[in-house]
């Protein structure tokens, strides 16, 4: 019948329930199958991700230990005097272990030279002519260009704003009282002994703000006794020693300090430098928690009911960590485990500090080196536990597969599930359809029995049953 909209309003049955029930039946079923899919997908690739998280953070602890450097760092501790601190002190990896007493007895420090002529005020004119004025120090040197009627004022100016200056520094002093007068002090930052200031000039105009004058012989600036670059002097264990700056570079083999004061008569500093076994410690601490944390994430992703419960790849995988730590190392002195080192099994496999061999700081303490080698080594412990996980975590990898694996699966699932949702438009069109028509049929059925009923109503002597 044209304009039914909704099945069984034409013939009063309940089709429309009955389609509804119909695509119930099959379409919910299979969306429960569908959801449960998606969620042990799901659940599989977080379970993934947490054990593959646990494992890239030993991997990163793993290449630490790996690497030599970390086991050749020096550190120094530095016993200051009661004044003030005398030294500071930077180890590196060669940094022979010891202790040194260290006395400051001079600090380093660059030139200076000051003026001599009698100017009454920075704006006195002091050449007539131009000219040009080289400033020397050490191996460096700068010139600057001076202008014909330049005051003391901008040639002082024209020092400090030069882009080429190395690290002198011009001033004026203005001495005040009855007679002032203004005085022009170059001071250098170039230090160490024979360092002092050279300041020369190509004209004779600038002889009064020179140290060499035009035609050779003394200028007008001069360097007083005290004003002179020095040496930094100082005394390694009663052994006098120099440096042209403040920082003494290998004057102790494979250690600097640098000079921060001249000390009290007598004042001494003293370098203790010594294997940062602390450092070594921390990274074996990391280690510990690290590989704990991976076996504790495997265990708790494998569990019954868990994302990962009987996968055999993850008990592999278990088995492979465990076994990996009763490798054998040789080349490593009298450590030829890691339980020669301080480090134990606990009842549940994991790692523990332990004293039953020989404590760690015992272990580091007498055999710093062969520690070291124990991990970092070519065929070391750390190296073989950095190429096991390299193999699992790799790009190529198995972990790389599995979730390529879950999340093509994930991907075909809604494909099916949108196969399956078309299936059912489909199925609702067709039910519809075929209720529609039977709809239609008992629909007019029911209007021909009515209209039959009504024609034999009126015919003579017809009586209606009641």
């Amino acid at each position: 019948m044209a304009g039914i909209t909704s099945a069984g309003v034409g013939s009063g049955l309940p089709l429309e329930d009955i389609i509804n029930a119909t695509l119930n039946a099959e379409d919910q079923p299979k969306l429960k199958r569908f959801e449960a899919t998606k969620t042990r997908l799901n659940v599989e690739l977080s379970a993934l991700g947490a054990v593959k998280s646990s494992l890239s953070a030993l991997q990163d602890i793993m290449k630490k230990l790996a690497d030599p450097d970390n086991f050749s760092k020096r550190i120094a501790s530095i016993r200051q005097p009661t004044s003030g601190d005398l030294i500071s002190v930077a180890t590196t990896d060669k940094s022979t272990t010891g202790s040194f007493n260290i006395e400051v007895t001079q600090l380093a420090q660059g030139s200076r030279a000051m003026s001599n002529a009698a100017f009454t005020a920075p704006t006195d004119v002091v050449n007539a002519t131009a000219g040009k004025l080289t400033l020397k120090a050490g191996t460096k040197d700068f010139s600057v260009d001076i202008a014909a009627g330049a005051t003391l004022e901008d040639i002082r100016n024209a020092i400090n704003s030069s882009e080429t200056n190395f690290g002198i520094t011009a001033n004026i002093i203005n001495t005040g009282g009855a007679t002032p007068t203004s005085k022009l002090v170059i001071t250098s930052n170039v230090t160490g002994a024979g360092n002092d200031v050279i300041i020369e000039n190509d004209n004779a105009d600038l002889d009064a703000v020179s140290t060499v004058a035009f035609g050779g012989g003394a200028g007008g600036m001069t360097i007083a006794a005290a004003d002179m670059a020095k040496d930094a002097i100082a005394k390694v264990d009663g052994v006098t020693v120099t440096s042209s700056s403040n920082k003494f570079s290998n004057t102790i083999q494979d250690l600097s300090f640098t000079a921060l004061k001249v000390g009290d008569a007598g004042e001494k500093a003293r370098i203790d430098v010594s294997y940062d076994t602390a450092g070594v410690e921390k990274l074996m601490e990391e280690f510990i928690k690290a590989y704990n944390n991976a076996l504790g994430t495997i265990d708790y992703h494998t569990k019954v009911g868990a994302g990962l419960y009987g996968d055999s790849t993850m008990r592999g995988l278990k088995t492979q960590l465990t076994n990996s730590l009763q490798q054998v190392v040789t080349g490593a002195g009298p450590f030829e485990t890691i339980f020669d080192v301080g480090l134990g099994l606990k009842k549940d496999g994991t790692l523990e500090k332990s004293s039953l061999v020989r404590s760690m700081s015992e272990a580091l303490t007498d055999n710093y080196a062969d520690f070291g080698k124990l991990f970092s080594s070519t065929d070391g412990f750390a190296q073989n536990i950095s190429n096991l996980l390299e193999k699992n975590l790799d790009a190529k990898g198995s972990f790389t597969f599995r979730t390529d694996n879950i999340n093509l699966s994930l991907r075909d699932l809604e494909v099916e599930r949108e196969k399956h949702d078309y299936r059912m438009s489909q199925m609702e069109v067709r039910l519809r359809a075929q209720y529609s028509s039977l709809d239609s049929l008992i629909a007019q059925m029911q209007s021909s029995g009515m209209y039959l009923q009504s024609q034999l109503g009126s015919l003579p002597g017809f009586v209606k049953s009641k």
